[in-house]
C-alpha cells in the first residue's frame, strides 16, 4: 500500500477508536492478519508444475505441498510474508543437483493452501503436519516461515528435524507488531487494544511470542542467515537469535536485503545441510 492510503486507513480507525475502541482494534488486527497477495500468478505456477502436488488437512483447511523426489536428505521450505512456494526457485537447481527430497508447502491464506487469515501460530501448525506427514531433517524458513518454523520446533514434538536455517527471519513478535503499529500511526487506544485482543485470542501476552528466546531450548543446529542493510526485519533480529541459539551460526550479508536470494549463499545452506 502507498504511504498515503496507509496514512488514511490508519486515520480512520483511530478515529472509529474515539467511539469503538474494540471494534477498531479488532478491525486493525485483521487488516494486519490479510495477506495482500502470495496467491500464484501464471509466471510462477511454472515453478511448481513439476513438483508432485500433495493437499494435507488441518482444522479443515487444505495445506498445498509440492515434492521433487531426491535420495538423499528430506528438506522442508517454508516461505514468508505475502509470498509463496515458487519464492525457492533460486536454489531448486542446486538442491536437485545434491538430490535432496525437496518439500514446499503455502502458508496459510497464500498459494494454494486455504484460508483468508494469517498468522504465525496458524502457520506453526501447518508445519507440523508437513514435518509429520514428510519426516524432513531439515527446515529452512525465510522471514515468517522461519518464526513460524521456530513457534514448530517449540510447540510440537518434531523428532525428525535436526537443523534449521532461518533466513531474515524476526526474533520477536514483539518487534514486528510495534513496526505495524507505527507504519500505520495507530493511536495508543488500538495499540493497547491489539495487545489484549492477542492475549484474549492466544492466551499469551505480545511478548512472550519471542522466537529467539525459544531456540534458547534448542538442541538442534542452527544457521541464520540475515542481511545488515535488511529493511523489512532489522539485524539486531540475527544478533538475538545467535546471542541465544546454542548451536547455531550466524552468517552475516551486505546488499543481498530481505529476499537473500543471491547465488553465493547457496552453497552455503549447502554445506550446512551436508555437514
Amino acid at each position: 500500500m502507498s504511504s498515503f492510503v496507509i496514512k488514511t486507513i490508519g486515520n480512520a480507525l483511530n478515529a472509529t477508536s474515539l467511539i469503538s475502541p474494540r471494534y477498531a482494534s479488532a478491525k486493525a488486527l485483521q487488516l494486519f492478519a490479510s495477506p495482500r497477495k502470495g496467491r500464484y500468478t501464471e509466471k510462477q505456477r511454472k515453478v511448481i508444475d513439476s513438483a508432485i502436488f500433495e493437499e494435507l488437512m488441518h482444522d479443515n483447511l487444505s495445506i498445498a505441498t509440492y515434492r521433487w523426489h531426491g535420495k538423499n536428505k528430506v528438506v522442508l521450505l517454508a516461505h514468508g510474508w505475502e509470498s509463496n512456494a515458487s519464492r525457492w526457485k533460486y536454489l531448486l537447481k542446486e538442491f536437485k543437483a545434491n538430490n535432496y527430497d525437496i518439500i514446499a508447502l503455502d502458508a496459510p491464506a497464500h498459494g494454494r493452501s486455504d484460508g483468508n487469515q494469517f498468522n504465525a501460530l496458524l502457520y506453526s501448525e501447518f508445519l507440523k503436519v508437513a514435518i509429520n506427514r514428510f519426516n524432513p531433517e531439515v527446515v529452512i524458513g525465510h522471514s515468517v516461515g522461519g518464526m513460524a518454523s521456530v513457534f514448530c520446533k517449540n510447540n510440537y514434538d518434531i523428532p525428525s528435524v535436526k537443523k534449521l536455517v532461518l533466513l531474515g527471519a524476526p526474533a520477536h513478535f514483539t518487534g514486528v507488531f510495534a513496526r505495524y503499529k507505527t507504519m500505520m500511526g495507530y493511536n495508543k487506544k488500538i495499540s493497547d487494544g491489539l495487545d489484549r485482543i492477542v492475549l484474549e485470542r492466544f492466551g499469551r501476552p505480545v511478548d512472550y511470542f519471542s522466537a529467539a528466546n525459544f531456540t534458547s531450548e534448542f538442541n538442534i543446529k542452527g544457521l541464520i542467515v540475515h542481511d545488515k542493510k535488511d529493511k523489512i526485519i532489522p539485524y539486531e533480529d540475527a544478533l538475538l537469535f545467535a546471542n541465544r541459539f546454542k548451536k547455531a551460526e550466524l552468517i552475516t550479508t551486505t546488499g543481498f536485503g530481505h529476499g537473500l536470494k543471491d547465488p553465493s549463499i547457496t552453497p552455503k545452506i549447502i554445506d550446512f545441510i551436508n555437514a
